[in-house]
């Protein structure tokens, strides 16, 4: 072990010799993640799944976030206010999300294209001065091929310059030595699946062709989560046949187990999806074309002792599906596997919470702590009062925040394995 820290040390000496930065810690317990953007930021929506993944599914012991969207904003505008408007809260984890507006809508513009990047890299740098030790760039993302100016042709256009904003946040973010999510790339890659099946109505990015609805937000959500280092381990439930016994891992605590139905008592939530697969407006149908569920969201049941040569029944609450002997032993994903789910309810009632906390986010941060500035030269004598009332802003956001993580209340559930006669 001791050998493995002085290589690791000696590994990021020689990175910070040559110029280049120390690979990024991954998430940490009580990791406070500022989620930062334009209008797409200021939806709360891809934020919200953030902020939902990061509590209910807990790569990392608790974690905070909260979300700084600012409508129309470009990068070059996000940088003077983020000392005053997300710095003064002390994250230590942020993500960006800006290239939409700095693109101008229309074709590359060379010049455009190095502000973006100038600025990312003065962004980073701010970043890193205030102690943010987990950083990811977030590239643009798309605009609909379909619903953009009602105009394809402008889509492909626009589309193409956003691919170049992307190029250039990727690079920056290889050069700092920070995490880079590809949104853009995952969103073109999806949309065109999406549309294949259910047509060129179903839009990714929004009956506006630029501010998608939940399935494309859901898209955002997965390329940031990923480049944050989020593995996807929700938790391993196994089911000794043979043996009459039960086991969980953490986050699952296994309450009785007879006649291969296992009760548990869970405090790791899977991820949940609502709504009708054909509507934009849900995430059920998105789920489909993309590895959300493999690459973040594995809840497994392995079943020891099934016959590879029978099928089996597994019951999750009230939905029963058949699997064969041999796909149990290997292990099935049960948030995968089972849409309907005990989760479900649960989810959606702490993600109400979440989003509460979230609204207030905005006015605190476009508002309060941005206009504070300007009401202290205003009512210069009056400033140790505005001081108190910012102070109380705050708190009450770590009071919403709090309310948000509490939200999670422990699920108790049944799985029954039996064989098919």
């Amino acid at each position: 072990m001791k050998m493995a820290r002085r290589i690791a040390a000696l590994f990021a000496l020689l990175l910070i010799a040559g110029g280049l930065s120390a690979p990024q810690e991954a998430l940490r317990g009580k990791d406070f993640v500022a989620v930062c953007g334009d209008s797409i930021t200021e939806q709360k929506q891809y934020s919200v799944y953030i902020e939902d993944y990061l509590l209910m599914c807990q790569p990392a012991d608790r974690l905070r976030v909260m979300q700084a969207g600012w409508g129309g904003e470009v990068a070059h505008g996000f940088l003077p206010r983020m000392a005053r408007d997300v710095l003064a809260l002390h994250p230590t984890v942020a993500t960006t999300s800006y290239g939409m507006n700095d693109g101008g809508y229309g074709p590359f513009v060379p010049d455009r294209g190095k502000l973006y990047g100038d600025t990312l890299k003065a962004i980073v740098a701010e970043f890193r001065k205030a102690g943010v030790h987990l950083i990811v760039i977030g590239s643009p993302g798309v605009v609909d091929s379909n619903t953009f100016r009602n105009d394809p042709n402008a889509a492909r256009v626009y589309n193409e310059t956003l691919g170049k904003f992307r190029d250039i946040a990727r690079e920056v973010a290889a050069a700092e030595g920070v995490s880079f999510a590809d949104v853009h790339g995952a969103m073109l890659d999806v949309m065109a699946k999406t549309k294949a099946k259910y047509g060129p109505a179903y839009h990714l990015a929004g009956s506006d062709g630029v501010h998608p609805w939940q399935n494309g937000q859901l898209v955002m959500a997965y390329a940031f989560l990923k480049a944050m280092g989020c593995n996807g381990d929700i938790g391993t439930i196994t089911v000794d046949l043979a043996g009459g016994r039960a086991e969980a891992t953490e986050g699952h605590r296994v309450l009785s187990y007879a006649n291969g139905a296992v009760e548990l008592e869970s405090t790791r939530y899977p991820f949940c999806f609502q709504g009708d697969p054909a509507v934009p407006g849900a995430t059920r149908g998105v789920i489909e074309f993309f590895p959300f569920n493999e690459d973040l969201n594995r809840l497994r049941l392995v079943v020891k002792g099934a016959d590879a040569a029978k099928r089996y029944r597994v019951t999750w609450a009230l939905s029963t599906k058949e699997f064969a002997g041999a796909d149990l032993a290997a292990g099935i994903n049960l948030a995968a596997e089972f849409l309907d789910n005990p989760f479900c309810e649960p989810f959606q009632q702490t993600e109400a919470v979440i989003r509460k906390q979230q609204e207030y986010e905005t006015s605190l941060t476009k508002v309060l702590l941005h206009m504070l500035p300007q009401y202290k030269d205003a009512v210069p004598d009056e400033a140790e009062a505005l001081d108190r009332i910012a102070a109380k802003a705050i708190a009450r956001d770590e009071a919403l925040a709090q309310a948000s993580a509490e939200a999670i209340v422990p699920v108790r559930h049944v799985i029954k394995v039996e064989a098919v006669p």
